[in-house]
């Protein structure tokens, strides 16, 4: 088994908590194909076109096979909230609104975060094919699923690519009790020759607001470091959060590094909401659509960065290509210490559990397959089987 302190990195996350749920909880396994085309139905039945239900669809069926399963189809019932309160348009028709031959900002005309952010990376991507590299700020968007999947879009290309966006904000900076940063991910995807590429996909906070969650419905305590409660106090109740208490910065406290990752969502915040004219800091609007919007909002919606880079803008792609992999088979035959049994090369996990869910399925907790069931109901859909056949 792994440690607590191994748990306590990001990268390993999805890979641990997948492999929890297959233990202990109760889940539907279900087909990837099969949800995928339920989740097209019912973005379609929002309104977004075909090209922008399947590319939604696409995003969150990626994040539940690379077992992001919190970025998954389990958000798909808040966008259809979202829609609802009229702070998603369906029918959205983003574009650039300027533009330079290696830059750009991208508005998003309120629409998914899912489509604005990978349509602005195929912007960025047609950049850096004509000019070695391309980088596009986002505004006027909403939830753009798993970072990760906005930075791959490079990889095919044997391009570097990079995706940030802010979030609602969760996290205190270093010194503050004052919730005045989101969760604030940055993700980098790095290709490789023979080997998988490197994936580096990190919230800037000690912990993700999810893992509180399940602490709490499990009636468990987190580890210390992770919350402060409304008063500012390190606390290990999960409750705390609700109660006016922050998530803390990547570092936890300024003796162990919480400046860095104070810095690191500062960032994220200001590439993504400042550069680009979207919200920032405390005006980042709330995903769930019961909280109201902050007063005097200084941009238009959730902001994002994405960017791509050729490598043979800086090397011959074979000579890179081959590093890379000598890089990844020495971190791999790294010595571990005393029981563990090998070290992880940032994206590993995801790619094996990918890998993996081709073959046995995705596991649905039941009350993600409920909302499913209800989500067919309200927009009179037929629930199809979903089950997964070998």
């Amino acid at each position: 088994m792994y440690s607590r302190d191994f748990l306590n990195f990001r990268l390993y996350d999805s890979y641990i908590f997948a492999q929890k749920k297959k233990m202990s909880a109760v889940y539907h396994v279900v087909s990837p194909e099969k949800l995928k085309e339920l989740t097209i139905a019912i973005f379609s039945k929002m309104g977004c076109s075909e090209s922008d239900a399947h590319l939604a669809a696409d995003v969150l069926i990626s994040a539940d096979m690379r077992g992001i399963d919190s970025h998954g189809v389990a958000r798909l019932s808040g966008y259809v909230r979202l829609w609802k309160a009229g702070r998603i348009n369906a029918k959205a028709s983003p574009k650039l609104i300027y533009e330079n031959p290696t830059t750009g900002t991208f508005d998003g005309d309120s629409g998914l975060g899912l489509t604005n952010a990978a349509k602005a990376m195929d912007i960025a991507i047609q950049k850096a094919e004509q000019f070695g590299s391309g980088w596009i700020a986002i505004k006027n968007s909403n939830h753009f699923g798993i970072a990760a999947y906005h930075a791959m879009k490079a990889l095919p290309k044997n391009m570097i690519g990079m995706a940030l966006t802010n979030a609602s904000p969760l996290v205190s900076p270093t010194y503050s009790k004052e919730r005045l940063l989101g969760t604030n991910p940055i993700c980098y995807a790095i290709p490789a020759g023979e080997e998988s590429p490197v994936i580096i996909d990190m919230a800037t906070s000690a912990a993700a607001n999810g893992k509180l969650e399940i602490a709490q419905r499990k009636g468990e305590l987190i580890p210390e470091g992770w919350l402060q409660d409304s008063l500012g106090r390190i606390t290990n109740k999960p409750e705390d959060l609700k109660g006016g208490g922050s998530l803390l910065p990547l570092g936890s406290i300024k003796e162990t590094g919480s400046h860095k990752g104070y810095a690191l969502s500062a960032f994220v915040d200001i590439f993504s909401g400042v550069l680009s004219g979207a919200n920032y800091g405390p005006w980042v609007p709330p995903f769930v659509s019961f909280l109201p919007l902050a007063p005097d909002m200084p941009g238009e919606g959730i902001g994002h960065f994405v960017g791509a880079m050729r490598v043979d803008g800086f090397r011959p792609l074979e000579e890179f290509q081959k590093n890379m992999d000598q890089w990844i088979r020495r971190f791999k035959a790294a010595e571990t210490v005393p029981g563990q049994p090998e070290v992880i090369i940032p994206g590993e996990p995801e790619a094996r559990l990918e890998k993996e869910r081709v073959v046995t399925g995705i596991p649905l907790i039941d009350a993600v397959y409920n909302d499913l069931e209800s989500l067919c109901t309200e927009f009179q859909i037929t629930m199809p089987d979903l089950s997964f056949r070998h």
